[in-house]
């Protein structure tokens, strides 16, 4: 026709063009496209018949283009590119031109329903799908046939609701393709009751089922994990004789009994398969990788291959996923390199998110980003993976920003996004209430309320930041709870201490037909175990064995052998220690030992030392425990040489960290809550605030008593003519020793060990010469009588100033024979006049002083002072005065900085340690008190003064019976600061007022005024800090109206009284409490008015040990 130079005419172009498709398709309809285009006669039904030719074809642009120049579109034409445009994904497209279709007043078909129907169910849009039925309603139109089955498509996609059953039912007619297709959105939503219903349903309305009713029904028994169902369906469909007609029946059968642990059926069902079904080859090498028996898989891998076979993704899916649950990175390396000679590696999304998991997995993080970012696109499954490796390896933070970069880029969210990120957030030291709650919205409209990990994630979000009534909603709201979901609540339960509660939710659990595995049991045993369930946590344990026939494995017996441990029944706990699997690890034998250090056994710790010593000799952590509990029963000496071993074998304990987590949430939600404080570069200098180690401070050359004097030269106050009885004054004898020993470099003054020296109060001044020694190992005593003393030296007695570099040793004693000043004392008889009283020993005005291993007694009112000094360091030394002496600090610290104070133990009638005005970097570690007032900054701000306490760090302490616990005290009226403090690793006993906060002090007899300045109190730091208290107020914060207590951070408090409950007092302070905080800190208030306060934890026992 065309050479005869005949033009077609429309009609005859029309009747070609599907002519056209099938032949050529491309090449025929650009040839008659070019006819038509210069035609401007050409009408709407010729055009409509070749954008059915481009959709078709797969050239949309094309179809889109011819769509454009059209001069007028009708009711077909816009059908055909709405369907077009949901065929090849864009879905937004589609809506747009539905939209533009009613604007321009074309009116709908029920073919025009059905396809924008379809596109919002296959896209997600919901609402806008809702919107359509609406106007579906509104128009009139009957429920037919294919706008029924679209719309029962769209509800069913949200969630199985009663309105798509509902709708199901009143459709007029259904055909088989309608029944799939409630077959399938019931398997998708792993439903298989309902599959199965709807079987049912089927057979009474006597419709057969096709092969793909068959698919979905077996994956439907799949996803239940129903094996005799699915046998029922299997011979029926071998009945019907599908197996041998539908290779899809066939290998959803090998599936399904994979599925259900049945990998003998699973090969029996493959080997009826034809040989050369390619499906069937990699279905059968996936299973038996997923199930780790990977030589089984890898030789029919090769036998695939040998049989010509090509491996298809699904395969290196499964062997990269083996590598993940196995941490085989060498066998996932060989996998990638296979993968990427066949192209996998870009081509599928699939294999792009295991590769990236596979690294993750195996801590290779840098690998799995890599891989993340080699990839073409940012897929939701792989952005899925590289969350999870990333909270897999620890990066916390990192997962959280991804879940921001997700929501930024427009990624989309689904089950394992919103799940992963509430797991990173549980774990994380910034949880808070705000964003667990913002996370519950985008769940609940995402459509993931009821899916099981997301329920259970919350649950656990939840419970961490101490809302187990939040976590009690979410469970409450999942329409069928499996045992998942019951372990998930009862350890939300336990966590919170309401061990009562998790029992009943296992009754609960039980009655439901659900059996319990060990991880539910160790749920119900930990919350028995913190709340001294003992007796219901024993029938608990004994019923997985006689019950269920679960073997308690090891974490079920350190449960219940701490739990027996706090009750105090040690026997018992001992003997089921030694029947536990491999005879118990080392933390389990240490939690037996500190039981028997709280409850004073000493023949069960006896033995429990030994045992802890043989299995972990090279552990400090272990020599720490053992020294602290032969300390705990008296036996200081052994307690010593037990930690002199630890430092001889150059043991050394782990140091620790903690974060405060700022603002890195903010991808969640800038408005969930943050931690941050106005001056948190303080608080970051705070956290790096460590004390050093003996062996990181420079130790001065100690004398060796050779008669080469080690290179020193000796002065022996005996020399000089003390007497050392006790009985006659020596000080002048002291007086001219020193000041030989001052100017000599490299002395040793001398006080030999078996005599007492009496000695008034005297200064020794410096500065001296280089490298001086003061070696006392005798006794040193004071005048005993008040009236004798030189009223020009009321103050002091052993005075030592302007010193450089030198070095107080020795085994001696320095005994302040305070009984009388005592006595004396207004304090302990009113009627007496107040006066001051002498410090048994003063290093005042000096720098780069060590003490070591002196003891410090019966001071007549101070024991040891360190006064406008630098760098001192104090180690292994004893201070003690009776419990009743007044005054009598043990170490007190004033305007000096760098101060160390470690290994000490004190027990006086004051403060243990007391630290005042002037005073920064005062570092202490592993401090013991008791009894006395505990360990005190201040008082300050007396008579309206100024007070400057800043950067003081207490680094493990353990204080029994004292009046305070971790005090600082200012009078009102004062000005001045304290702040950058840090207790941490505090145990107590029994300690009368644990944790306390008083700018209301008054140590007069008279009332105090009120008064409007105070002294600031900010950045206050307590951190794992545990024991008992004697009173019901643990924790109190007394601060000033008008100056408030600020940033005040409380984590891992833990403090109880043996008869009752505890609370906390604030008044006028600020501050946050993350982590485990009991009581509870409620009453602290957010100094941000847009920060939003962590909330505790409550009623969680932890310990801290020394």
């Amino acid at each position: 026709m065309l050479s005869a130079k005949l033009l077609p005419r429309v009609r005859t172009i029309t009747t070609l063009a599907p002519t056209c498709t099938s032949i050529v398709p491309l090449s025929s309809s650009l040839l008659l496209d070019s006819y038509c285009q210069p035609n401007p006669q050409l009408n709407i039904y010729s055009s409509n018949r070749t954008i059915d030719d481009f959709v078709k074809s797969g050239h949309l642009n094309s179809a889109k283009k011819l769509f454009d120049e059209m001069p007028a579109r009708d009711m077909v034409t816009y059908n055909l590119l709405i369907s077009g445009c949901g065929k090849f994904g864009h879905p937004k497209q589609a809506l747009y031109l539905y939209d533009e279709m009613v604007s321009h007043g074309i009116k709908e078909s029920a073919s025009t329903f059905s396809s924008v129907l379809s596109v919002c169910s296959n896209a997600g849009f919901y609402t806008e799908g809702i919107q359509i039925h609406c106007r579906v309603l509104s128009l009139g139109f009957g429920l037919n046939l294919y706008i029924g089955s679209a719309l029962v498509d769209l509800y069913m996609r949200m969630g199985p609701s009663v309105r798509a059953l509902d709708l199901f039912d009143e459709l007029p007619e259904r055909n088989l393709a309608t029944w799939n297709l409630m077959l399938r959105a019931f398997c998708e939503l792993s439903r298989p009751d309902e599959v199965l219903r709807m079987y049912n349903k089927m057979k009474a309305e006597g419709v057969e089922p096709s092969g793909l009713s068959f698919c979905y029904m077996v994956r439907g028994c799949s996803n239940g994990m129903l094996l005799d169902e699915g046998k029922q369906l299997h011979s029926h469909v071998i009945k019907l004789g599908w197996v041998d007609v539908n290779i899809f029946v066939a290998n959803a059968l090998v599936d399904f009994y994979s599925a259900c642990g049945s990998l003998i059926e699973a090969k029996k069902s493959f080997d009826f398969i034809p040989v050369d079904d390619v499906i069937s080859w990699n279905s059968i090498v996936s299973i038996y990788a997923d199930y780790d028996l990977i030589f089984d898989a890898l030789e029919l891998f090769f036998r695939m291959q040998l049989c010509r076979k090509r491996p298809s993704i699904r395969s290196f899916v499964e062997f990269l996923n083996f590598a993940s649950r196995t941490g085989n990175v060498y066998f996932g390396k060989q996998i990638h390199g296979y993968v990427t000679k066949l192209g996998f590696d870009h081509g599928s999304v699939h294999v792009q998110s295991a590769l990236t998991d596979m690294y993750g997995k195996c801590n290779v993080i840098e690998s799995s980003v890599a891989v993340f970012e080699s990839a073409p696109g940012r897929s939701l499954e792989c952005c899925n993976s590289l969350m999870t490796s990333l909270l897999h390896s620890g990066n916390i933070k990192d997962a959280v920003e991804m879940f921001g970069f997700m929501v930024d880029e427009g990624i989309g969210l689904d089950e394992v996004t919103l799940s992963t990120t509430l797991k990173a957030l549980s774990v994380s030291a910034s949880a808070n209430l705000g964003s667990c709650r913002l996370l519950h919205c985008c769940a609940i409209k995402s459509g993931f309320e009821s899916n099981i990990a997301v329920s259970c994630s919350l649950m656990d979000a939840y419970s961490r930041c101490g809302h187990i009534e939040l976590s009690h909603q979410v469970f409450e709201k999942i329409p069928s709870p499996n045992v998942v979901c019951f372990t998930s609540i009862m350890n939300g339960y336990s966590r919170n201490g309401m061990g009562r509660e998790a029992l009943d939710m296992l009754e609960v659990m039980i009655q439901r037909g659900l059996i319990p595995d060990k991880v539910t049991f160790l749920c119900v045993l930990a919350g028995c175990n913190h709340s001294g369930m003992v007796k219901e946590g024993q029938l608990v344990f004994n019923s997985m064995k006689s019950v269920y026939g679960i073997d308690a494995g090891r974490q079920h017996y350190s449960c219940m052998i701490d739990m027996l441990g706090r009750a105090g029944i040690l026997d018992k706990a001992e003997e089921l220690l030694q029947q536990t699997p491999g005879g118990g690890d080392c933390v389990t034998w240490s939690s037996l030992l500190r039981s028997c250090r709280v409850h004073g056994n000493e023949i069960i710790g006896r033995r429990v030392a030994n045992i802890l010593m043989e299995l972990e000799p090279v552990d400090f952590a272990v020599y720490s425990l053992v020294s602290n509990f032969y300390s705990e029963i008296g036996e200081f000496e052994v307690s010593m040489q037990i930690r002199e071993t630890a430092l001889a074998r150059k043991l050394t304990r782990d140091i620790g960290h903690s974060l405060i987590e700022a603002d890195w949430l903010s991808p969640i939600c800038e408005v969930a809550g943050k931690m941050v404080h106005d001056n948190i570069a303080l608080l970051g200098e705070l956290e790096n605030l460590n004390v050093e180690e003996e062996n990181e401070v420079e130790l001065f050359e100690e004398p060796s008593w050779t008669s080469e004097r080690g290179g020193k030269v000796l002065v022996n106050v005996d020399s000089f003519g003390a007497a050392g009885d006790g009985v006659s004054d020596d000080t002048q004898a002291f007086l001219n020793a020193w000041n030989t020993a001052c100017s000599t470099p490299k002395s040793v003054f001398l006080v030999p060990a078996g005599r007492h020296y009496l000695v008034s109060a005297t200064r020794f001044k410096g500065p001296c010469a280089d490298k001086l020694v003061i070696q006392i190992d005798g006794t040193i005593v004071a005048p005993a009588e008040p009236d004798n003393w030189d009223p020009k030296l009321a103050r002091i007695w052993l005075d030592f100033s302007k010193l450089n570099g030198v070095l107080f040793q020795g085994s001696g004693v320095i005994d302040g024979s305070g009984s009388k000043w005592w006595a004396s004392s207004c304090k302990k008889n009113k009627s007496n006049p107040c006066r001051g009283a002498p410090t048994a020993l003063t290093i005042d005005s000096s720098s780069a002083v060590k003490v070591k291993g002196l003891t410090i007694q019966n001071s007549q009112q101070m024991n040891f002072v360190i006064s406008r000094s630098e760098s001192v360091r104090i180690y292994q030394v004893l201070v003690s005065a009776p419990e009743d002496s007044p005054n009598t600090d043990g170490i007190h610290i004033t305007e000096s900085t760098n101060v160390v104070l470690q290994d000490c133990k004190i027990g006086t009638g004051d403060d243990c340690i007391s630290i005042v005005n002037g005073s920064s970097a005062i570092k202490m570690k592993r401090i013991f008190c008791g009894p006395g007032h505990g360990i005190s900054i201040g008082s300050l701000g007396k008579d309206k003064s100024m007070g400057i306490v800043t950067k003081v760090v207490l680094d493990t302490a353990y204080l029994r019976e004292t009046a305070n616990g971790l005090r600082i005290k200012t009078w009102q009226g004062g000005s001045g600061y304290v702040r950058g403090v840090r207790f941490e690793n505090v145990r107590m006993e029994d300690v009368s007022n644990p944790i306390i906060i008083d700018q209301f002090y008054c140590d007069s007899p008279k009332a105090c005024q009120n008064q409007t300045s105070a002294v600031k109190i900010s950045q206050i730091m307590y951190r794992n800090i545990s024991g008992t208290t004697k009173s019901s107020k643990a924790m109190k914060f007394a601060c000033s109206d008008t100056v408030p207590c600020s940033d005040i951070v409380l984590s891992n408090v833990n403090l109880e009284k043996k008869d009752g409950t505890v609370e906390t007092y604030c008044n006028s302070a600020q501050g946050i409490g993350y982590g485990i905080v009991h009581p509870s800190a409620d009453c602290l208030t957010s100094n941000d008015k847009d920060a939003k306060l962590a909330e505790p934890t409550r009623n969680e026992i932890v310990h801290t040990e020394l």
